[in-house]
């Protein structure tokens, strides 16, 4: 075990070229020596993870963490045989409550809205507090939205599975048997339609929902978006709503070119200073494996005012608590470049964005997985102040009811002004 602990050390050091920047070097230090002290002995898989993983939230980065490399084959080959999973997809609200959502997978539930006090006897803000302390992402709020997702992965993974749960949830306390069922985060590979989808609303407004800038065909996304252009020019549109609060990154050439050739009209870059480590096999002129380099974006990508489909009304860009990684690159730059008017929750994860994430690492004796970024880029505008993702209007987001935000927003006088 001592054995992964050095491996997790030396694959963030010889990749990040800033391996304390969110923690701090004597909270870095510390998070190593806590591990050291706890893997003295024999461990099963999942009790390692449990030690590795507390290293997670002093990281303050979703690029950045111990983590099992195939969670969501994981969960389906233990409901193949026969195991359990808690039964309900959950929510944390704001003031640090557990809230069913769904059953388990997304089914209705009578109980949907429920705060959930306790579990199998221990108050859900004690579940809460020792399942947060094992979740990797920018900041609390931003663990929080990741742990609700996977609540019952994580739940399974520190307190084991069950056959059922003694649940205590508001009046009532109910005995509720465990689910077969797979989950919404584990089910949920969808398909094109539900991953991309354009609608016209009433008033000539554009909603163009996107929940990742990654897909195998990425014509067939850009065909897509070419559509939906075509769309609010034939409708004679003057307000588009890009929605991308579900999107957790992928490639900006997706909304360079699927989005940004439309509305930009002027030169942009997605970056300003950067910093990173150079790899094996990405050594450019004059660096050496090892390196650390520090430089500027210096690539602008030229506007296309001219192109028959160019969009000139107003446009807001909808973000959120899973808005992260290529998405966040989306946000700065539209936000720093005029674009567009970022709508929604602010504070959730870091402006100054890590990236080019590295997935290869495994670690030698529990086959658990460190995943690290090997570099970390500056906002268009270089700007380092506001650090987390500030919003232009602040409007509050309802897990219950993901169009609240739109008609808050198509009542708000900025999108409402002509």
């Amino acid at each position: 075990m001592q054995q992964d602990l050095q491996f997790v050390r030396t694959a963030i050091e010889s990749t990040h070229p800033e391996p304390a920047l969110r923690s701090g070097q004597q909270a870095y230090e510390k998070a190593f020596q806590t591990a050291q002290a706890k893997l003295g002995q024999p461990l099963s898989r999942d009790e390692a993870w449990r030690v590795l993983a507390a290293m997670n939230p002093v990281f303050n980065d979703a690029h950045l963490g111990v983590v099992f490399p195939d969670w969501r084959a994981e969960t389906r080959t233990h409901l193949q045989a026969g195991g359990k999973l808690f039964p309900f997809e959950v929510m944390i609200d704001g003031q640090q409550r557990l809230r069913i959502v769904a059953g388990l997978g997304g089914a209705t539930s009578t109980l949907a809205g429920s705060d959930i006090e306790s579990i199998n006897g221990m108050p859900s803000a004690r579940i809460l507090r020792e399942l947060g302390a094992l979740v990797h992402g920018d900041t609390p709020a931003f663990r929080n939205k990741l742990l609700e997702r996977r609540f019952w992965l994580y739940y399974w993974k520190n307190y084991g599975a069950a056959e059922h749960f003694m649940l205590k949830a508001g009046a009532q306390e109910m005995d509720v048997p465990a689910a077969a069922s797979l989950p919404a985060a584990v089910a949920g590979e969808k398909s094109f339609e539900q991953t991309f989808q354009f609608r016209m609303l009433p008033g000539g407004v554009g909603l163009l929902t996107v929940n990742q800038f990654a897909w195998p065909d990425k014509q067939r996304f850009y065909d897509f978006t070419g559509r939906a252009f075509t769309t609010l020019r034939d409708a004679g549109a003057q307000t588009l709503l890009i929605d991308v609060r579900e999107n957790g990154g992928g490639d900006d050439d997706m909304w360079k070119t699927g989005i940004l050739r439309y509305i930009a009209d002027k030169p942009y870059r997605n970056g300003s200073s950067y910093v990173k480590k150079v790899l094996e096999g990405r050594a450019g002129p004059g660096e050496k494996v090892g390196d650390i380099v520090s430089g500027n974006v210096d690539s602008w990508v030229q506007p296309e005012p001219a192109h028959p489909l160019h969009f000139g009304g107003k446009v807001f860009v909808l973000v959120g608590d899973l808005t992260y990684s290529s998405a966040i690159l989306f946000s700065n730059t539209v936000q720093d470049h005029g674009f567009a008017r970022l709508v929604g929750a602010g504070g959730y994860a870091y402006v100054r964005q890590t990236g080019g994430t590295q997935k290869q690492h495994v670690l030698p004796n529990t086959g658990l997985e460190v995943v690290v970024p090997r570099f970390v880029l500056d906002r268009p505008s270089g700007k380092r102040e506001p650090a987390l993702v500030q919003p232009d209007i602040v409007l509050a987001d309802d897990p219950f009811d993901r169009d609240a935000l739109v008609r808050a927003l198509l009542k708000h006088p900025a999108a409402a002004a002509n």
